[in-house]
């Protein structure tokens, strides 16, 4: 049984319906029962850092997420999701995070070249398509090609304190996490769900994935 967080985020169902797609039986819950009993658990996230960390913590979910971690099961975060294991985040203020990836996530500066349009400025947020290089082979890769394309939707990024931990980079202005791993954990910042076949290959990895 996969557990898909419902902590008040956004983006839930779009999220539960890719893995379903993807072989899953899949619950989407609230109730820290259900986390500490989830085979897997999909941490999905859409809005404020500060927001959604409250929010898991109202409803009492973070101990099931560290000890579904600790248990050595898998564990998926996703863009926001995937935010929240770093150790602060900068929006609205400094605001603790899970601290499972020692950084910080931080705005994208407004005034960025865009290389490929001289004279102009990168868009924030960073949104669409962009190709992800990763950084070492990990099973969630598994028939992926590097430098696949991916769908980011975000004004914020983390800035990931061991480069070990980053299993994928993208370059909007600068080179950011597009997703970390360590163990059992893994997140991305692009969304899997909107990302077509390569998103739905991600989520089948997961599904499958015994670390």
């Amino acid at each position: 049984m996969i557990t898909v967080i419902d902590y008040g985020s956004g983006n839930l169902r779009s999220v539960a319906k890719a893995l379903e797609t993807a072989g899953a039986e899949v619950l989407v819950s609230g109730r820290p029962e259900d986390a500490l009993r989830a085979d897997h658990l999909v941490l999905p996230g859409v809005g404020a850092f500060a927001d959604c960390r409250h929010n898991l913590e109202a409803a009492g979910l973070i101990p099931p997420i560290l000890e579904h971690l600790q248990a050595g099961k898998p564990f998926l975060g996703i863009c926001v999701g995937m935010q929240l294991l770093f150790g602060e985040g900068h929006e609205f203020g400094i605001h603790p995070g899970l601290d499972l990836v020692p950084g910080q996530v931080v705005r994208f500066a407004n005034d960025m070249p865009d290389p490929h349009a001289p004279g102009q400025r990168l868009k924030v947020p960073h949104m669409g398509w962009n190709r992800v290089r990763f950084t070492a082979p990990h099973p969630l890769w598994h028939g992926i090609p590097d430098q696949t394309h991916f769908y980011f939707v975000h004004s914020y990024h983390g800035q990931a304190e061991d480069p070990a931990m980053v299993a994928a980079w993208c370059d909007h202005g600068i080179a950011f996490p597009a997703a970390v791993a360590r163990d059992n954990l893994f997140g991305t910042q692009f969304h899997p769900e909107k990302s077509q076949t390569a998103g739905l290959k991600l989520l089948e990895n997961f599904v499958a994935w015994r670390p």
